[in-house]
């Protein structure tokens, strides 16, 4: 009904889902944290000065926006986003969480299927002061958040979703 991607997109997060890494360095196989026959959490390709490594969870099935998203699916969504808040509490010791959605241009979605963004918050991190300060990394900076998260949901850890 809410439709903004063009007519030949190429989703970059069907493409992760399917086992490929987008052609641009934002998300990368390397990446993952956990897959569930629902859905898939990975770390996010942007980082601030004071919150490092969000996590990501994104439907497996290609859903635009939150117009589009059924609850038999946003069930999966926000248990995993539950469970990557909780391994970033344990993990990284964060003193609390941000979760974080967008929807459409005047919403500020710049990619075209849903995703929820997990952050992990610190006492005094200035996350919204320093939003201007935000940056791309590339998979290396990133792999070894993934690797602490994926281990804390080693075989018989892992999400069930």
């Amino acid at each position: 009904m809410y439709h903004h991607a063009p007519a030949d997109y190429l989703c970059p997060l069907c493409i992760l889902v399917a086992g490929g890494d987008n052609p641009a360095p934002h998300c990368a196989q390397s990446d993952l944290v956990f897959r569930t026959k629902h859905v898939t959490a990975f770390i996010g390709a942007r980082f601030w000065p004071n919150n490092r490594a969000p996590v990501i969870v994104v439907p497996n099935e290609h859903v635009e926006n939150i117009y589009d998203l059924v609850p038999e699916l946003a069930v999966h969504v926000h248990e995993a986003a539950r469970q990557a808040a909780l391994a970033l509490k344990q993990v990284y010791r964060c003193d609390g969480i941000t979760t974080w959605q967008h929807n459409e241009p005047a919403g500020s979605q710049s990619v075209w299927h849903y995703h929820l963004h997990v952050l992990p918050r610190y006492e005094a991190d200035g996350l919204y002061e320093l939003s201007q300060q935000q940056r791309y990394t590339d998979p290396e900076e990133r792999k070894p958040y993934a690797e602490r998260l994926r281990a804390h949901f080693a075989p018989g850890e892992r999400a069930a979703s």
